[in-house]
């Protein structure tokens, strides 16, 4: 049962391939997702990428979880990584190809060398209806939301997957911490969501500390700077070149038509190992 395990600024993940867990045929289930990305008791991760999956629509299909076992629709982290791993297995090359994700099809350019990628993430919307977000079909920019001792106005947007983002003076990790959790499971919110909280730098940089869905505080996020990069020029604070700083590092967000998003940044090859059968024995 072999694993491949990658960063994407501080945001890893393990590339498992179908061929290689044929017993887990058509994907692993929440207890075999859970142990597998434990820090402790697994080989540790931010989630998995289960692909390269047969579709119609793409190139290669690919399926994401989160480490509570929970599904993801995209992830721009994770489509780099899993990029990078097709070139590292040279099933792909520099040429341009398309991945399949439930959240929607994605375009792959991979530079020279293959440790920086460039995605075309699809059209960011803010419908309510999309995200989703409950009450009336609108565009969801500045609204109040209320959690805690504090009372928040956020955007709400979708890039495949749902993102709450509100812009604040100031941004920090305890912040994210402290109501991160709360807002992800807000009722507001259908399907849950990834919470970013968003930091004007200048007309060509943000910063964002974020709160990822099912996988809780993280260091960086491609799908979340994708929504945070088109709230902001929503707003009319950003032009369309963006960088989005993060702990973890920046990554790069060009803003087309329509809010089209092409997202650049860069991975890097950790290790590659065997999952052994005994760590199947743990409960977590």
């Amino acid at each position: 049962m072999r694993f491949h395990k990658y960063h994407a600024l501080g945001n890893d993940y393990l590339v498992l391939d179908p061929r290689d867990f044929p017993a887990w045929s058509p994907a692993p289930t929440v207890e075999q997702i859970r142990v597998v990305c434990h820090r402790n008791f697994g080989a540790g991760s931010d989630g998995i990428l289960w692909g390269p999956l047969p579709t119609t629509r793409a190139q290669f299909g690919l399926r994401i979880f989160n480490p509570d076992g929970s599904e993801a629709e995209k992830s721009g982290n994770g489509l780099r990584i899993f990029s990078r791993y097709l070139y590292d297995q040279k099933l792909v090359s520099t040429a341009p190809f398309t991945i399949d994700t439930p959240g929607g099809v994605v375009g792959v350019t991979i530079q020279p060398g293959g440790r920086q990628l460039a995605v075309e993430m699809g059209h960011v919307s803010f419908s309510s209806e999309k995200i989703p977000v409950v009450g009336s079909v609108r565009e969801v920019i500045n609204e109040k939301i209320k959690v805690l001792d504090r009372e928040f106005t956020f955007c709400a947007a979708t890039v495949g997957n749902p993102h709450c983002v509100i812009p604040l003076p100031e941004v920090s990790a305890e912040l994210a911490h402290r109501y991160g959790p709360h807002l992800e499971t807000h009722p507001n919110f259908p399907r849950k969501t990834n919470v970013q909280f968003l930091q004007i730098l200048d007309r060509a940089n943000i910063r964002i500390e974020i709160w990822e869905r099912g996988a809780g505080y993280t260091l960086a996020s491609g799908s979340s700077s994708s929504a945070s990069a088109a709230v902001a020029h929503k707003l009319g604070l950003v032009d369309r070149d963006v960088t989005v700083h993060m702990p973890g590092g920046q990554i790069g967000i060009m803003i087309g038509d329509n809010f089209s998003i092409r997202m650049t940044g860069p991975v890097t090859r950790v290790a590659e190992g065997t999952l052994d059968a005994e760590l199947f024995s743990t409960k977590v």
